[in-house]
């Protein structure tokens, strides 16, 4: 594409490269493979005439070549539009990105390319041009007509003049005795009113200075008053800080008391858990002490069955003995064969007699661990038993722990909200105290009179029901809704605002046909209305910000923060116009009169100047007007000051929270004492008790298995010894017969065991009850000793039980006494306290008696201090009408002298008259009064005036005389300052004006001619531009909606291209859009990624279509087209293919180049550089699969049914 657009006449900057010696291949990299290079483009005609297009590059430069002949780069581009190629225009290719970008073109943009393909762009600059010639041709033509109509006017001024003369003098003959005779008859009654007031000014004083003496007693009285006040005011202070102290001391005391009873109820439920555990020994002592009684009886009882079983024993055997009786030979023989056999089996009866001791006291041992065993088995269920006891305690414990840690954390988080509340409202009423004086002395600073008059009051309340009846059109006065962006703009503001100061702003004029209507049926005085949509508001003069020293009074005035802010502006621009603000009187003057064009200016002390001349200085009317700026502000720091004290009050509740603060601070501190004792005894009994428990458990569980595994291992060998009892026992019963045989067969017994057996069975028995009686009596004694002991173990338990239960109550008796003791301290306290109250209450009565007095008093002194003042106002009011009388005279003597009146004084004269000019605003200095008391010894000879003039005493009749004489000097004035002056230079000026009539008419003869020129030459140019343009713009518009519908495959999809400007098209955008298939209409930027593509293609192709060129390269413009897009577009390609265009693709997707007639793939190739060779593949010979449908589709039909 580079090479393409090189040889096509691109400059380096439309080219990827910086430098055109950068196109040399490895010049990139800075190993460039030549020092030149060139590419050839050759075109062949329908003539068959080939012409070769040849462009190389030489450095930074380059050479056009057409068919070998050197040629300049212009003359090589006209060539190359004669064959169709517009390089500007880039008529032939489509760059990678285009298609997106032609997409997002705005309509400007999308102009710019239009006037590039239609080269109307040529005759831009030249468009340009010639409309600026036309525009300057206009402006002097106006200029000049401007110029002649004031040549005209001015001719015929000077006409005018000269017949006005005469005219002119008679008026100021007039003028001139009018405003004598004014002047002697104003003297006249002014001095008549002087000495009218002095005598009202001396009564006045005589009444003032005996209300002064009044005024004095009262105020002395008023101090007696107020010294007792105040001492009663501090002792009642006094007072509420000893309650406060006595407060905070109660609730210490009370905090104490709570601690008190908390730790006494702690030890309560103490010494009764103790009592309940003593309880439980003594009945567990009671028990063990009646199991040792029945012990002991057991061992009597078994002690007298054996008794009684021995007798019996005897008495058996003595009864068993007379059946077989041996006499003395035979029992002699038998204790010798006795002897014998017992010699005979020594051994084995020693070995038998050593196992009997050993068998009896393994059965003895089996017996004790048996007993042992049970004794254990018991052990373990007690255990057990107080180990369930003692994990239900912790337990409950457990769970008094947790009902303690919530309630301190309820009572922490409460202490924590309390504090920060606490805190904050601390924080905040100092923040409030300082806010607070801050307004107070600006209140005081202020010194304004607040009370306001029934006439004001009335207005306000009639704003404020219209603004009810109103609300959303109803704004309010204009003073209200702006003010002066400093105190200085005050005078200046007020004297520009006028008579619209106090004016209603409404939001339209039938809203203020509705006011007035009200106004009308309540009948109240008129008011003046601003409706904001019937104001004609001229526009600012922006020069005017400009004028040094001064200020355009719309920008010192700033509107109040309003939803309707941007409309009360308006209103300020419409009342302030163009005025400006300055410093001084002289700077107003100045900027006033002194410029090209009168201004309308107000200095700083309200002086206005306007543009007719007249000058309107300050007042003491306006001073009292601007104060209503002030009142703005005091009404502001009022409702501040209110809001302020409201909101202290409520801070000042926050300290009752304090009380709530220190109780909530004692529970917590009793809760968590609670929670102390009780984590104590429950770590107690985790690591103490029950462990210690659950070991003695494991113990004798332990021990429990070793008696089991003993006790078997004892029965086995128990076992063992009989059989070898046994077998020992046979063995002596063999030497046994063997001894006694003859015996035996002499006595009539098979052996000798048959009488031991019925001799000594007795005694066997015997010896077996007697073992068993042992054993018994063993066991009973070992169990009687365990009960002892543990009966002994007892006794201490419940000894030391005891001395705890004692320790307890006597602690518990001391926390009860410290309680009682604080509950008594807090009643003591809460009395006194109740008695401070009492005497606070009794205190505040007194307070209150002494403020009625003071308030009585003081009410008294307020009424003369009104009688004071009042008087005062008369007497000050009285000296102002004299100084006004006085002024009035001044400034007619002062008037007679700068008018140069011929009064005649009978004493002094007109020269010593100061010229100082004096008015109400004047202070009345030493210089002022000395000017007033020369001027009192001028005396004024009033015989030039009439005798009826001054016959006339009444004031009335003065007045409509002076007001007559006013009127007629005021319509001599009138009539002067409607009349303009003479002119005696008139003929003169006339020959002037005349001359200069005529160089203006031929200077517009010139510049009328000069326009008419301008315009043709501007009107060709405009049609050689439109025309192009619309050319190309009307061959676009319609072919791209059959482009359109041709690539899209459907009938109702459209293509639009519209001009923002119809008449000139190319000063505008022009606007595309299209509607897809199967859409609704929308923006181009609405639409998909492949819709944009197929709609810059279409435009592409309609655009290819104005300006056809010989071959059209397409640079990967199927980037953003899906399959069925694909396919759409490449149809459309060989269907222009075959009949209008050659068209060159560069593709990466299969689904678009195996659409195409011929492939050409670019590969790299290694030499001595990389070199790009061809592959080229002719597709002709190979169908399409889609024309292999249409072509069978045609032959389906075309088959004979």
């Amino acid at each position: 594409m580079d090479a393409l657009s090189f040889a096509m006449g691109e400059r380096a900057a439309a080219l990827r490269v910086s430098h055109l010696r950068e196109l040399i291949h490895g010049a990139q990299i800075g190993q460039p493979v030549a020092d030149t290079a060139s590419v050839d483009m050759l075109y062949c005609d329908d003539e068959d005439q080939e012409i070769v297009f040849s462009r190389s590059v030489h450095g930074d430069s380059s050479e056009c070549l057409i068919n070998g002949r050197h040629v300049s780069l212009a003359k090589y581009i006209e060539e190359l539009q004669k064959i169709g190629i517009f390089t500007k225009a880039r008529n032939c290719l489509v760059f990678q990105g285009a298609v997106e970008s032609i997409a997002l073109m705005d309509p400007k943009e999308r102009t710019k390319m239009f006037e590039s393909i239609s080269q109307s762009k040529e005759f831009a600059a030249e468009y340009d041009q010639k409309k600026e010639a036309l525009l300057k041709a206009k402006e002097d033509t106006q200029f000049h007509f401007n110029k002649k109509k004031s040549a005209t006017i001015e001719r015929k001024q000077v006409s005018r003049e000269k017949m006005e003369a005469q005219k002119y003098q008679t008026l100021i003959d007039d003028l001139y005795q009018n405003r004598l005779q004014l002047g002697l008859a104003e003297l006249y009654h002014n001095e008549i009113g002087i000495r009218a007031q002095n005598d009202a000014l001396r009564e006045r004083q005589q009444a003032a200075d005996v209300q002064n003496n009044k005024l004095a007693k009262a105020d002395n009285t008023v101090k007696t008053f107020k010294k007792e006040h105040g001492r009663l005011n501090r002792e009642q202070q006094h007072m509420e800080k000893e309650i406060l102290a006595q407060e905070q001391l109660q609730s210490q005391r009370r905090s104490q008391y709570i601690k008190a009873k908390v730790n006494t109820s702690h030890h309560s439920k103490k010494a009764e858990e103790v009592d309940k555990a003593l309880r439980k020994s003594q009945a567990l002592m009671a028990a063990k002490e009646q199991e040792l009684a029945e012990g002991r009886q057991e061992i009597a009882e078994l002690e007298m069955t054996w008794r009684s079983y021995e007798k019996q024993a005897l008495v058996r055997g003595a009864s068993r003995g007379r059946d077989i009786d041996l006499d003395e030979d035979q029992l002699e023989r038998y204790k010798e064969l006795k002897e014998l056999a017992r010699k005979q089996g020594a051994v084995l009866s020693q070995q038998a007699e050593k196992l009997h001791w050993e068998v009896r006291a393994d059965y003895e041992k089996v017996a004790f661990d048996q007993r042992r065993k049970k004794e254990v088995e018991a052990a373990i269920k007690s255990n057990q038993a107080q180990l369930e006891d003692l994990t239900r305690r912790a337990e409950k414990l457990e769970e008094y722990n947790k009902t303690c840690k919530t309630s301190l954390e309820e009572y922490r988080q409460r202490e924590k909200s309390l504090s920060a509340e606490l805190q904050h409202g601390h924080q905040r009423q100092a923040e409030v105290n300082q806010e607070l004086s801050q307004v107070l002395e600006e209140l005081g600073n202020a010194r304004l009179d607040s009370q306001e008059s029934r006439r004001q009051l009335q207005r306000k309340e009639l704003v404020e029901r219209l603004h009810r009846l109103y609300p959303e059109t109803v704004y309010g006065r204009l003073s209200d809704l702006c003010s002066p962006i400093h105190k200085k703009y005050q005078l200046a503001v007020t004297k520009v605002f006028g008579r619209y100061m106090n004016a209603i702003v409404v939001a339209s004029e039938n809203a203020a046909r509705e006011c007035i209507a009200f106004l009308k049926a309540e009948r109240v005085e008129p008011e003046t209305f601003l409706p904001i949509d019937y104001l004609e508001v001229s526009p600012l003069n922006e020069r005017l910000r400009e004028v040094p020293g001064a200020k355009l009074v719309v920008d010192v005035v700033k509107v109040n923060t309003s939803p309707a802010a941007a409309q009360l502006r308006r209103v300020v621009q419409f009342v302030c116009g163009n005025a400006l603000v300055c410093e001084t009187i002289k700077e107003a003057r100045s900027v006033a009169f002194d410029r090209q064009g009168r201004l309308k200016t107000v200095s700083l002390d309200g002086t206005l100047f306007t543009k007719s001349g007249i000058i309107s200085g300050g007042s003491s009317d306006l001073r009292s007007k601007a104060r209503c700026w002030e009142e703005k502000e005091m009404k502001q720091l009022m409702e501040q000051k209110h809001q302020l004290t409201a909101e202290l009050r409520d801070l000042m509740k926050l300290k009752r929270k304090e009380s709530d603060l220190k109780q909530n601070t004692a529970q917590a501190q009793g809760v968590q004492t609670r929670l102390k004792y009780s984590t104590s005894e429950l770590e107690n009994l985790r690591k103490k008790n029950i462990l210690r428990c659950q070991a003695e458990i494991s113990r004798m569980e332990s021990e429990l298995a070793n008696l089991d595994s003993q006790i078997l291992m004892q029965q086995e060998m128990v076992e063992a010894k009989d059989d070898e009892m046994k077998k020992i026992r046979n063995q002596i019963n063999q030497v046994e017969d063997l001894v006694f045989s003859d015996f035996c067969a002499e006595i009539g017994v098979d052996n000798i065991r048959e009488y031991e057996q019925e001799y000594l069975k007795q005694q066997a028995e015997l010896d077996k009850k007697r073992l068993e009686f042992e054993s018994q009596r063993t066991r009973l004694n070992g169990q009687l000793e365990y009960t002892q002991d543990q009966v002994r173990q007892q006794k201490k338990k419940i000894l030391k039980l005891t001395e705890t239960i004692e320790q307890a109550r006597r602690s518990l008796a001391e926390q009860r006494e410290d309680e009682e003791r604080l509950l008594v301290v807090v009643e003591e306290g809460q009395n006194k306290l109740l008695d401070l109250k009492n005497r606070l209450l009794s205190k505040k009565s007194q307070v209150a008696a002494a403020k009625a007095e003071l308030d009585k008093e003081t009410q008294t002194l307020q009424d003369m201090n009104k009688e004071s003042v009042k008087l005062q106002r008369e007497v000050m009011t009285a000296e102002s009408a004299l100084e006004q009388k006085r002024l009035a005279r001044h400034n007619l003597l002062l008037t007679c002298k700068i008018q140069s009146l011929p009064v005649t004084m009978l004493s002094g004269s007109l020269d010593e008259i100061s010229e100082v000019q004096l008015d109400t605003e004047s202070e009345s200095t030493l210089a002022t009064m000395d000017i007033y008391d020369r001027e009192a010894q001028l005396v004024i000879d009033y015989s030039e005036l009439g005798p009826d003039v001054r016959a006339l005493l009444e004031k009335t009749q003065a007045e409509d005389y002076l007001e007559k004489m006013k009127e007629s000097v005021s319509s001599v004035e009138l009539l002067l300052h409607r009349t303009s002056a003479p002119n005696l230079k008139a003929l003169e000026k006339m020959r002037e004006v005349t001359d200069k009539l005529q160089g203006v008419t031929e200077e517009f003869d010139a510049s009328a001619r000069a326009a008419r020129k301008c315009s043709q030459e501007f009107e060709q140019v405009k049609v050689q531009r439109f025309q192009l343009f619309s050319q190309c713009f009307e061959h676009v518009s319609v072919v791209i909606d059959q482009i359109y519908k041709r690539i899209c495959r459907n009938n109702s999809a459209q293509a639009i291209l519209s001009a923002e400007n119809p008449d000139e098209p190319y000063l505008r955008g022009i606007n595309f859009n299209c509607v897809a298939p199967g859409k609704r209409f929308m923006s181009m930027d609405n639409l998909s990624g492949g819709e944009k593509a197929i709609a810059s293609l279409a435009l592409l192709f309609a655009i290819h279509s104005f300006r056809p060129a010989p071959f059209f390269v397409l640079d990967e413009v199927d980037a953003a087209l899906d399959n069925t897009n694909i396919g759409k577009v490449t149809s459309f390609l060989r269907e222009e293919s075959r009949s209008n265009m050659q068209i060159i693709v560069i593709s990466l997707k299969e689904e678009f180049f195996s659409q195409a007639d011929a492939l050409l793939g670019v590969y790299s190739d290694f030499d001595e550089c990389i070199l790009s060779r061809i592959l080229t593949l002719d597709l002709r010979s190979y169908p399409v699969v889609e024309e292999d449908k249409e072509q069978q589709a045609e032959r389906e039909k075309s088959r004979p049914v």
